[in-house]
């Protein structure tokens, strides 16, 4: 008799209809051979047990398997190390799933870089994980994959015209909205100027977040002046420089909202100002520096993304993908998540 604390097998079904797992396989896969009765009988038995087919001992038997790649950026940028340790951990699921993967490092801020290494995975992979820049070069090189057969998923950054098959990571205007009514919120009446600090505003979700962060304040806090918006390239020390000219040369600077990375450099810029307890600091993501800035009241908030959900999501799209299974969407939604000091995991 079958244990139902275990997931049904082949050899489980032919136990069952006294049959040959033979006679199993061929029915299952509607080979001819069997008699009508015979049918009946295995396909009562598929149903009584519940069999599903396990899809990764299929591929195996099979001999199919998949090739993946993942791009991610160059650099310090600590989120996207983070992104890459979780990568390295969905590839060891992956390789359960008869999937190989490998995972490069390219330099995303060059478009004419990241096209070039995008095309050279030409026809080697069926699967393709990247964080883009929307370039028109990029897009082309997207969309060459995808008429070659590849299966293409962007993470964090977008390039919407592309044909990619699908994008990983949060809804990047909202996020700009969520900070934009943040800041308003933590300085009240207080009116004054808002320095901007982005990595590079031909990054997809940095530009969006910036449009979503000038949408809040321009409607609903008029009091507050935007500053043209600096780009850091996700750099501390590049950031640190641009927040030490915002708070030399604006002497009324009330407010500073990160886009992307360098937070720390940053915060160290307002610490040796003087003024890291009177200028309100939002940034992006959870890390080891923005969770130590926020306990010490110089961040006052974080708007974070799941790196972890992002690279299980995209191993698991890409696999649906490949073999195609269906995509469950609510699985794969990566939710805004919103850090102060008083909720930090």
């Amino acid at each position: 008799m079958h244990d139902r604390t275990r997931r049904p097998t082949l050899v489980d079904v032919a136990d069952y209809a006294r049959v040959s797992l033979a006679t199993v396989d061929r029915v299952f896969n509607r080979r001819p051979g069997v008699s009508p009765r015979t049918v009946e009988r295995v396909e009562a038995a598929l149903v009584k047990l519940g069999y599903r087919p396990d899809a990764a001992a299929l591929r195996l038997a099979r001999g199919i398997h998949y090739n993946f790649c993942f791009l991610l950026p160059t650099g310090g940028n600590t989120f996207m190390s983070q992104l890459a340790g979780h990568i390295e951990r969905s590839i060891d699921w992956l390789r359960d799933q008869n999937v190989f993967c490998d995972l490069k490092r390219v330099n995303v801020f060059d478009a004419q870089e990241l096209a070039v290494e995008l095309r050279q995975l030409q026809g080697r992979y069926h699967g393709i994980g990247v964080v883009a820049l929307d370039h028109p070069v990029v897009r082309d090189a997207i969309d060459a994959l995808v008429e070659g057969g590849a299966h293409v998923v962007t993470l964090v950054s977008d390039v919407p015209s592309s044909r990619r098959h699908r994008f990983i990571g949060i809804d990047n205007s909202a996020a700009g909205r969520t900070a934009a009514t943040l800041m308003g919120r933590f300085l009240s009446a207080k009116n004054g100027r808002i320095g901007v600090i982005a990595g590079s505003l031909a990054l997809r979700d940095h530009a969006e977040r910036l449009f979503g962060f000038q949408q809040v304040i321009g409607s609903e806090y008029p009091g507050l002046v935007l500053l043209p918006p600096q780009q850091g390239q996700d750099s501390a020390e590049s950031c640190r420089e641009i927040t030490r000219q915002l708070v030399r040369e604006n002497p009324d600077l009330v407010g500073i909202y990160s886009i992307g990375a360098g937070n720390r450099g940053i915060a160290e810029a307002l610490i040796e100002s003087g003024r890291s307890h009177d200028i309100v600091f939002i940034g992006h993501e959870l890390t080891e520096f923005s969770r130590r800035y926020l306990m010490q009241g110089i961040m006052h908030a974080v708007i974070n993304q799941d790196s972890g959900h992002e690279a299980r999501s995209a191993a698991r799209v890409l696999l649906a993908f490949c073999s195609g299974q269906q995509v469950i969407d609510d699985q794969e939604r990566i939710r805004i998540d919103i850090f102060l000091r008083d909720n930090l995991p």
